[in-house]
């Protein structure tokens, strides 16, 4: 994993635009992954029965994973320019999702790629491009651990 510092700093600018508002935004993403890929909800048993996107959207539940996302990114961003210390936070995040709790790895580019969407349409497209490397190095690492779990 290789940032500049320019990179660094321009992807942690961008994240703080997001991430400022963690929870209605994390709730955000989620409902739209939910909405737009209805089979993402197989693996929340609080969400199977939930509908209407406005259902979702008042859910302490949805709310609170969106939050839980947020933070956890939040926490990897912060050691954009400490490889061992963003693995530290991603690979544990990583052998939980694979193996625990099952969840198939091409949801994290779903909803990485929902959080760019809704940077590009929030903050404009200089700040999705300036966090494109960052999503990718997750979902590259997530990837691999997945792999490597046998998937």
């Amino acid at each position: 994993m290789s940032f500049s510092e320019a990179e660094v700093q321009s992807a942690r600018g961008a994240w703080e635009k997001m991430y400022v508002d963690a929870e209605d935004n994390g709730t955000a993403v989620l409902v739209r992954m939910f909405t737009e890929h209805p089979d993402t909800k197989s693996y929340f048993t609080h969400f199977k029965g939930m509908d209407s996107a406005e259902e979702m959207k008042q859910s302490d539940h949805v709310r609170g994973h969106g939050k839980r996302v947020f933070t956890a990114i939040n926490d990897m961003v912060q050691h954009l320019d400490n490889t061992e210390a963003f693995l530290g936070i991603l690979n544990p995040l990583g052998q939980k999702h694979a193996t625990q709790l099952k969840i198939d790895p091409k949801n994290f580019r779903i909803i990485c790629d929902i959080i760019l969407q809704l940077m590009e349409e929030k903050f404009g497209g200089d700040c999705k491009a300036s966090f494109e490397k960052v999503t990718n190095e997750i979902c590259t690492h997530l990837t691999n651990i997945y792999k490597e779990a046998g998937w």
